[in-house]
């Protein structure tokens, strides 16, 4: 290995315009490799750039999405519960509309009675069953 590193510091080059022509041809070629490889490096990263910025937004809109998600769930179940109140409702209100069923109420609640009727209020049992007095 030593001696073909001396036997090629004693070769001269030839200075003809071929010589100079392909040597040319070569930096020509060594300069375009070199600024292929910058492109293709700047490409890369510009794909990257874009690559990771689609991915955020993807990840934010994902995010977003699943918020919608369960508050859309939560609205349902507010609405569901929302119209069973209100068919609850609105059978109260066609109850109340039926007399028999005030009457009912009024007896039982304020004590109202029929003519000749006597009402009478008996203690109420307290939570170990025993009446309280």
């Amino acid at each position: 290995m030593f001696k073909r590193k001396k036997s090629m510091e004693n070769v001269e080059k030839l200075n003809s315009t071929y010589v100079r022509e392909q040597e040319a041809y070569l930096a020509r070629k060594k300069r375009e490799k070199k600024l292929l490889k910058r492109r293709m490096i700047a490409f890369a990263v510009l794909f990257l750039i874009v690559v990771g910025t689609l991915s955020g937004y993807y990840m934010k809109q994902q995010a977003i999405h699943n918020e919608k998600q369960a508050e859309y769930e939560q609205l349902s179940e507010e609405l569901k519960a929302a119209q069973q109140n209100q068919d609850r409702l609105e059978r109260e209100v066609e109850l109340l509309n039926d007399t028999e069923y005030l009457l009912q109420i009024a007896r039982k609640d304020y004590f109202f009675s029929r003519e000749g009727e006597i009402i009478f209020k008996l203690p109420e049992d307290s939570e170990d069953g025993e009446p309280s007095y």
